[in-house]
């Protein structure tokens, strides 16, 4: 039972950060995540060691826990590793695609266009990071879906931080197209696009523009309940 409340604590405090909710440099206080969650700090404190590891979470000394602040640097290596994983995750997948994977994949698209046509923003924010997830998980890859879903997570404190305007839009567009040539098994093409992807999402960050702002504890962890 305490595991399992532990996972639930990392959980919604990965979702809260992934789709923006939680934001860059919001304290994490214990007694307050003790209270919304209703365990002890004990598990508290298991679950935001567990997101230090993952680096979502900056453990301070005599300060707590807060929700990491990514440098540029560290942003600009987050995207480096991404390309790398998935070129070769788009390479693998256009090899071993089927008629029911490339369904999947339109069938996520479809979700997409469906939170951008509407105006639930943290929707839209994670069904285009799952997106990417979603190719490993079709693959039968959980390790990779595992990394990508972490890589994903710092990505949106990223992106939070240094975003210019929206790339919402463009972002979706490009899924569509890395699914188009993955159905006509083109292999190259659907390679390129990917990478093309992610240079165009890293391109989009104003590193000399960025702004921390803050949110609400309480508040992020309710707008962000599945």
């Amino acid at each position: 039972m305490e595991s399992s409340s532990t996972g639930a604590i990392v959980q919604a405090l990965t979702r809260a950060i992934a789709t923006h909710r939680l934001q860059p440099g919001t304290k994490l206080g214990e007694q307050k995540l003790a209270d919304h969650f209703g365990v002890s700090r004990t598990l508290v404190r298991q679950a935001l060691f567990q997101l230090a590891q993952n680096r979502l979470v900056t453990l301070e000394p005599a300060r707590g826990a807060f929700v990491s602040t990514p440098s540029v640097e560290e942003a600009r290596q987050v995207f480096a590793v991404r390309r790398m994983l998935e070129t070769e995750m788009t390479r693998a997948f256009a090899r071993s695609s089927t008629p029911a994977k490339i369904r999947a994949l339109r069938q996520h698209v479809a979700h997409e266009q469906a939170a951008m046509d509407g105006t639930d923003a943290r929707m839209r924010a994670e069904l285009l990071g799952d997106f990417h997830v979603r190719m490993a998980e079709l693959m039968g890859n959980d390790v990779l879906a595992q990394m990508l879903g972490d890589l994903i997570s710092r990505c949106a404190l990223i992106t939070l931080m240094y975003q210019s305007d929206s790339a919402a839009a463009h972002s979706h567009e490009e899924h569509g197209d890395i699914v188009a040539a993955l159905a006509a098994r083109d292999e190259e093409r659907a390679v390129q696009l990917m990478q093309a992807h992610l240079l165009h999402v890293e391109a989009g960050l104003a590193f000399d523009e960025h702004k921390r702002p803050t949110n609400d504890l309480s508040l992020a962890l309710a707008a962000a309940a599945p």
